[in-house]
């Protein structure tokens, strides 16, 4: 595969409304994209990292820094033959994982294109339809986060993810499941409690939560580990899971009971892939985590997910939850029933508004082998 040239660009996309973890509140997205053009072909990569280094140590200005300078070169000089060869190509440079993905996923596409097959399929992925949960992050009120879960149970969704924190966490449970008793409903906190909180985390029991996804450190294996063996719930790991090895620790140590794939954390499809089979493997389910993204992102998450082991409903759901204008046609949508039909066109199965994506860009720069143009 020839590489003709790459573009970098950062984009700003503005949410629809404020999204608050315990790391913070986002309320504008400094997206990066990568453009590869290859023998008349455009393959197209999104950067999940985000605005600071909260979620992990990568963050927009590091993966642009980085894809300029070290991995787009590479890639431009390397011609691979497939995805699969990426991370051959960018050994070299230790972890900036999500900057990897970015090309990484981009070549994948162009390979699905050039076959003329789905991305999905190339994957190996089986499912003509995912199934979708939401991600709620923290609100103002109760009652504010009341009224947005039954929208979102109005729209189909079929799993309600809760952002949690000390002090937003035992009474919000409450609350829903007094409003919502059968719901399939898990909470997220972002490594926003210590072992100090253990006696508080096993009263999560009570709730019939579907997981409690990475309460404790993000690098953590141990601690999680006899937390896991106090709780009946089980507890989800996203964070510490960087690659095949870490999901074989966090499962022999019995660290967790389901693992969260997502393609930045984990540096693309080719490592994303080896997760997946480890766990599917060992009997531990997974889902597709979201960060934020625009529809190329988003594509991207719907190819992964359609994968036989991601039996749980991720956080893959429509583009007008996050953006007024998606930079895809056309936008993700949810059916009724909560699901995502999966696009049976060639490549990433949704077409990049171009006019658009130039149109939000404030930076850019063009990358040639080892040449750089600005």
């Amino acid at each position: 595969m020839k590489i003709d040239g790459i573009i970098l660009r950062e984009l700003h996309l503005p949410l629809v409304r404020p999204f608050e973890t315990s790391f913070g509140s986002t309320s504008n997205r400094r997206i990066l994209l990568a453009e590869i053009h290859s023998e008349g072909l455009i393959g197209w990569g999104e950067c999940t990292a985000g605005e600071h280094p909260y979620f992990s140590s990568e963050s927009t200005d590091t993966a642009w820094q980085v894809l300029l300078h070290e991995l787009g070169p590479a890639l431009a000089a390397a011609a691979p033959e497939h995805g699969g060869q990426c991370p051959r190509i960018f050994n070299r440079v230790r972890g900036h994982r999500m900057a990897k993905a970015t090309l990484e996923n981009a070549v994948w596409d162009l390979e699905a294109q050039r076959k003329g097959v789905p991305l999905w399929q190339l994957l190996g992925g089986v499912r003509e339809s995912i199934p979708c949960g939401v991600s709620l992050g923290i609100q103002s009120s109760i009652p504010e986060l009341l009224g947005i879960i039954e929208k979102e149970l109005a729209a189909g969704y079929q799993r309600i993810k809760l952002k949690c924190k000390p002090g937003w966490d035992v009474e919000v449970f409450e609350r829903v499941r007094s409003r919502w008793p059968g719901i399939t409903l898990s909470c997220d906190a972002n490594s926003a409690y210590r072992l100090r909180d253990m006696d508080h985390l096993v009263t999560f029991d009570a709730f019939d939560l579907l997981m409690i996804e990475q309460p404790l450190w993000h690098d953590d294996f141990y601690y999680h580990s006899m937390l896991q063996k106090r709780l009946s719930t089980p507890i989800c790991l996203d964070e510490p899971i960087r690659n095949r090895r870490d999901a074989l620790a966090a499962i022999e140590m019995e660290s967790c009971r389901i693992i969260n794939i997502k393609l930045g954390r984990v540096g693309g499809f080719s490592e994303a892939i080896a997760v997946h089979n480890a766990a599917q493997e060992r009997g531990i389910p997974v889902w597709c985590g979201g960060m934020l993204e625009s529809g190329i992102g988003r594509a991207h998450n719907i190819a992964l997910a359609t994968l036989e082991n991601f039996s749980l409903p991720g956080d893959v759901s429509a583009s007008a939850r996050y953006w007024k204008e998606d930079i895809i046609e056309p936008e993700v949508t949810v059916t009724p029933q909560g699901n995502i039909l999966v696009p049976d066109t060639p490549g990433r199965g949704f077409e990049v508004r171009t006019d658009l994506v130039e149109q939000l860009t404030v930076r850019k720069e063009a990358i040639r082998a080892l040449e750089l143009v600005g």
